[in-house]
């Protein structure tokens, strides 16, 4: 059972003593995980603006690269005006993002209800390429995580766990990047939703970056499988960063993960996602070079009725994210 809070509480001091001077392997990682109440909730907040949502609705899936402008990200999606947002790295408390709580200012500016869960506790500041625009020297919480926001009421939420074992943290699981120490781990939210006809289940995630298709072929089943324990007999529809592509030489091609054919087995389609990639050059990224197909849409027991990228770079051509924003039209 995932616990709804309105707050998420802060880490303590001696939480955050025994995080930095635990051990750096996955059992001191899983046990420390299970600890901290803020990693194992979801908070609601904001309001919906609607009882239900309409015969035929608009998702958008946009993994905002901290949420830097959390208005303008939001004003951003006025051409598309979607019913449901599924984010991914949203900020909460972070010096990086002015410590705001970036996914309820997108939320108040959008009219939405929303869900945060917390993918990691960042134990510093960020890579290199964030620092200046930390307004201080410290994180005031460090969430760093993934959101759902609608515009119609949730019936129930929950937060999916697919990595316990430390990926940022364990040095047994292959922890190697020092300017991005972190407790937690890639995860997803659920929500229930109000439909025209019957519920509808949206899921907000984010696989892993720093692995290769077999460890996200294993996140994705292990979603499916908590997606189907928490929303039997439902339409569904996944949104998120996938990290298709990523550890896969010399090419990167996304073609290659196996996830695609296994969600496919299970009923879910992947034509609710445009073609085109969706990564670009953007203030903060430190692969400035990189052209991917990361990001994507996924449904089942709904039907597509358009689809499209929407382009990450404001009117003035700043980008608001090093990914563009995947959004699709469905019914049921």
């Amino acid at each position: 059972m995932t616990t709804i809070l309105p707050e998420l509480p802060a880490v303590t001091d001696a939480e955050r003593g025994r995080i930095l001077s635990a051990p750096r392997t996955a059992e001191a990682h899983r046990e420390i995980l299970g600890e901290v109440p803020a990693m194992n909730a979801v908070q609601l907040g904001g309001a919906a603006s609607a009882r239900q949502l309409p015969a035929e609705f608009t998702v958008a899936a946009w993994n905002v690269e901290r949420c830097l402008f959390p208005e303008a990200t939001a004003e951003h999606l006025a051409p598309i005006a979607p019913d449901i947002v599924l984010l991914s790295e949203v900020d909460h408390g972070m010096a990086r993002t002015s410590q705001r709580h970036t996914t309820e200012a997108m939320a108040q500016a959008l009219g939405m209800q929303y869900a945060f869960g917390v993918e990691f506790h960042e134990l510093d500041l960020g890579g290199p390429t964030e620092r200046a625009f930390c307004s201080d020297d410290f994180n005031a919480l460090g969430w760093h995580g993934n959101a759902v926001l609608s515009s119609v009421p949730f019936e129930k939420v929950a937060l999916f766990r697919l990595c316990d074992q430390g990926h940022w943290f364990a040095a047994d699981e292959g922890a190697s990047d020092p300017d991005q120490p972190r407790l937690g781990g890639r995860m997803a939210i659920a929500a229930v939703v109000p439909g025209a006809e019957r519920p509808i289940c949206v899921v907000s995630t984010h696989l892993e970056s720093n692995a290769d298709a077999a460890h996200r072929h294993v996140q994705f089943s292990q979603l499916m499988n908590k997606i189907d324990a928490f929303a039997p007999d439902m339409p569904v529809m996944i949104g998120g960063d996938l990290n298709t592509g990523n550890h896969l030489p010399p090419d990167f091609d996304h073609r290659r993960e196996t996830l695609f054919e296994l969600a496919e087995g299970q009923g879910y389609d992947w034509s609710f996602t445009a073609e085109g990639m969706t990564t670009r050059p953007s203030l903060i990224t430190p692969h400035p070079d990189r052209v991917m197909k990361l990001d994507w849409l996924a449904g089942r027991d709904l039907t597509p009725l358009g689809k499209g990228v929407l382009s990450s770079l404001d009117g003035s051509g700043r980008p608001l994210s090093d990914h563009d924003a995947v959004w699709c039209r469905a019914r049921t």
